[in-house]
């Protein structure tokens, strides 16, 4: 049975003013529910035969385009759930209509958010969301508003601004990406209509370029691996680089966590902090004599980055934040004094390691298990970043 709605004059309820409140009725199987509209009327105004105010009402054009919005809105809401099959009571539609939304503002979603992330340590993730949030102050100068009120106009003028503080495309589109989680996080909860979705307009994949090559010949990673370092700080930048490259491109906060556990049956076997992947790879002769050089009987890591005194999960990474921009910087200057073609980071370890392998005509699928990604698709894409050319002969050994 289809449920009928009305708007009265509820003449049950006289208000101290002498007024009558108009309410909705919902009958639905017999029940009935009242909700008021929050005005109310002197019932010498109301034709109590139609079901209207009268023609000498006071504010009559404006009661009565409340009326009939309020009207539609129940109807809209009935023919719904009616091609949904979606069974309701008179008091499930009420609430349905009035509280279809949980109103919190973005302040309140992503504060929500980053103590998520607090208490499960997902520190990556928590970095993302602190600086987003951050930009996101700084440009709004407070977040006590809806996510309703942010639509096209408003995330191209919160773009410019970015842009006026010579931030790159990338690290614009990882804001962008990271709000967009969390408008989506609000449409879950209930906290925004999602016909206001703003993102089905304003794309957040134009903010994605495509970087520049990050990856060295196999002739350049032997000169770096032939270089003389002139300080032991130096030395162990060094040494971190050459074990990534061959311990297939493993990131430098996975390096830091390294300890004598991870070396099983002289393989490499850890979990990628990143993706939650266990990765297995036979370790190259040097990058063992690179864990005898630093072994310590003092402390479980298998190199100097972390010690026992890093105890949580925020020291651990302070401390791997401090040391991963010391040694990029000593691998900046090693790569300027070799004069390599590309700055010389971490990261272009994982870059080289890949790209070697794809020139020595290593399968996609291979490559995919050693880098850990998800998928080969996912690998595919990463190599087709660096370069198109042919496949040189297979070769078995990256040096």
């Amino acid at each position: 049975m289809n449920a009928t709605v009305k708007v009265l004059c509820y003449k049950s309820k006289t208000l101290a003013s002498g007024e009558n409140p108009l309410m909705i009725r919902v009958s639905k199987n017999g029940k009935k529910t009242y909700k008021s509209l929050g005005i109310s009327i002197n019932p010498i105004y109301w034709d109590f035969k139609e079901n209207k105010p009268k023609r000498n009402c006071p504010d009559r054009e404006q009661i009565e385009n409340l009326i009939i919005e309020k009207l539609k809105v129940f109807n809209q809401t009935i023919l719904e759930l009616n091609a949904t099959q979606k069974e309701y009571t008179s008091d499930s539609l009420i609430n349905k209509v009035e509280k279809p939304f949980e109103l919190k503002t973005v302040d309140t979603i992503f504060k929500e958010q980053i103590n998520i992330l607090e208490k499960t340590q997902n520190l990556g993730s928590l970095h993302l969301y602190r600086y987003t949030y951050k930009s996101l102050k700084a440009f709004n100068g407070h977040l006590n508003f809806y996510f309703s009120d942010i639509d096209v106009i408003w995330l191209k003028k919160f773009e410019n601004s970015l842009k006026n503080k010579n931030l790159s495309d990338n690290s614009i589109g990882i804001i962008y990406r990271t709000l967009r989680t969390v408008y989506n996080i609000a449409i879950e909860e209930k906290c925004v209509n999602p016909q206001l979705y703003p993102f089905r307009t304003f794309k957040v994949s134009k903010l994605h370029k495509d970087t520049a090559k990050r990856a060295l010949t196999k002739s350049d990673i032997k000169r770096i691996i032939s270089y003389q370092a002139s300080t032991e700080r130096e030395q162990l930048s060094l040494d971190i680089f050459i074990f990534s490259y061959l311990t297939g491109g493993i990131n430098f906060v996975d390096i830091a966590s390294l300890t004598k556990d991870n070396i099983i049956n002289n393989q490499l076997v850890y979990t990628r902090k990143k993706t939650g992947k266990l990765i297995k790879l036979p370790l190259h002769p040097t990058a063992y004599k690179l864990i005898e050089k630093y072994h310590n009987p003092e402390t479980p890591y298998l190199f100097p980055i972390l010690s026992p005194f890093h105890k949580t999960e925020q020291q651990k990474a302070n401390r791997v934040h401090k040391i991963i921009g010391k040694t990029n910087k000593d691998l900046k200057n090693i790569g300027e004094s070799l004069k390599l073609p590309i700055t010389l980071t971490t990261y272009v370890a994982r870059h080289s390691f890949a790209t070697v392998l794809k020139r020595s005509g290593v399968k996609t699928s291979v490559i995919s298990e050693s880098l850990g990604h998800s998928s080969e698709r996912v690998t595919q894409y990463y190599l087709d970043s660096f370069e198109n050319d042919k496949l040189s002969e297979t070769i078995n050994y990256l040096l």
